[in-house]
């Protein structure tokens, strides 16, 4: 077996198994803003709670997972994270108390930052700059379908069925990829030995990194925080019925979640082919401007739809570019992580991705008790065009 075969291999499994595990959370992204007061929620601020708290608790979680990972075997960090998805995912459906969900959003950012960081960091090591790109992309878009899993038929299954079915459904399936796990995740992280220098300490926070940090962390924001916490409310301002179509009802959540998995389903494909088109550019920059661009102007262009047919274009669009942003910035960390101390970069980054990720629902929600959703993507556009301007500024200053 080639080393790129091996590599492929250990990709997916750890993309396999973070897909299980995410189930839950993505079922909960589309169905708590619709059925908050079924979870036992008596405010809408509480939405916004307990879509952030599993993300705030990875600011503090993420160092002590890399340290985790530097002592302890993958295989090991995998298998615990699965046990807590299976968990949390099973409270969703059987506790109607705020509080204790809290508890369990919480223990999900443990599991969560297991599976991330262990993942981004294995990729960081067993890649090159030639195909870093592409595995990045891959394992971005096979994790993600466990995302679309979780958001399509979780919006669809709860508007034919009830929140306890689809849950103790989706723990059921976490519970059948554990002993998967034993055979797909390896037991060590292989290390790739670097023959360019190590950066210096201080080469870490160079002004490249720290551009591609602020990136990552306005990505988190508006992608993972702010658009996936928003989307049934932007749809259901709209779309206010619902119909029937082959025996299923179509209703605002089924509609978010068709949106969400649309993404995901193209994403194992488009990600990876994307991410080799970065590998192979010499100036991949405009690479990362152009998703930006394109993301800033349709959230401006969503805050003013007023057809559902409009709306639904604009999103299957927003979420190409969705796509594109991701694996560009994502790549872009990976490569300044491995010239540098990779654990410290990678670190850097998640923080600032999870800190973005955490404070987007909360954001969002906190605007909208005051305004409507559409402020809150008029805001969301403005701040990504303006981090394509400052990325502007820097190609210029440095010539790149």
């Amino acid at each position: 077996m080639n080393e790129d075969t091996k590599t492929r291999n250990r990709v997916i499994g750890i993309s396999l198994m973070t897909g299980g595990a995410v189930l839950g959370d993505a079922m909960l992204f589309v169905v708590l803003p619709l059925y908050w007061k079924e979870f036992g929620l008596n405010a809408v601020w509480q939405i916004g709670v307990l879509l952030s708290i599993n993300r705030f608790i990875r600011l503090p979680i993420n160092p002590l997972v890399g340290m985790f990972y530097k002592h302890f075997q993958l295989r090991t960090g995998v298998i615990l994270a699965l046990g807590i998805a299976i968990i949390t995912t099973a409270s969703y459906g059987l506790i109607q108390h705020f509080w204790w969900l809290v508890i369990m959003r919480a223990l999900w950012g443990v599991g969560w930052s297991l599976l991330r960081l262990g993942g981004m960091l294995s990729i960081v090591s067993l890649t090159q700059d030639t195909n870093r790109g592409k595995f990045f992309g891959l394992y971005n878009g096979l994790w993600g379908l466990g995302s679309l899993f979780g958001m399509l038929c979780g919006g669809v299954f709860i508007e034919q069925a009830s929140i306890l079915m689809v849950a103790l459904l989706f723990s059921i399936i976490g519970l059948a990829l554990v002993p998967l796990a034993w055979i797909m995740i390896p037991l060590q992280l292989e290390q790739r030995v670097e023959h360019a220098p190590e950066l210096a300490s201080a080469r870490v926070l160079s002004p490249y990194l720290l551009l591609v940090l602020l990136t990552g962390g306005s990505v988190g924001l508006v992608i993972f925080g702010l658009f996936s916490s928003t989307l049934s409310p932007l749809i259901g301002r709209i779309y206010t019925g619902e119909y029937e179509m082959w025996g299923l009802i179509i209703g605002a959540a089924t509609l978010a979640g068709m949106i969400q998995a649309v993404r995901w389903g193209w994403e194992p494909f488009v990600a990876p082919f994307f991410g080799k088109i970065i590998d192979a550019n010499r100036s991949p920059g405009y690479l990362l401007m152009f998703p930006l661009l394109l993301a800033g102007a349709l959230f401006i262009l969503l805050a003013n739809a007023h057809t559902i047919s409009l709306l639904l274009v604009l999103l299957l669009i927003f979420q190409v570019s969705s796509t594109l942003l991701v694996t560009a910035t994502d790549t872009f960390a990976a490569n300044a992580a491995a010239r540098s101390d990779r654990v410290k970069a990678m670190t850097l980054y998640t923080i600032f991705v999870d800190t973005g990720a955490a404070l987007g629902p909360l954001i969002s929600y906190f605007i909208m008790n005051i305004s409507s959703v559409s402020i809150v993507y008029y805001l969301a556009g403005g701040w990504l065009l303006l981090i394509s301007s400052i990325w502007l500024l820097y190609f210029r200053a440095f010539n790149v």
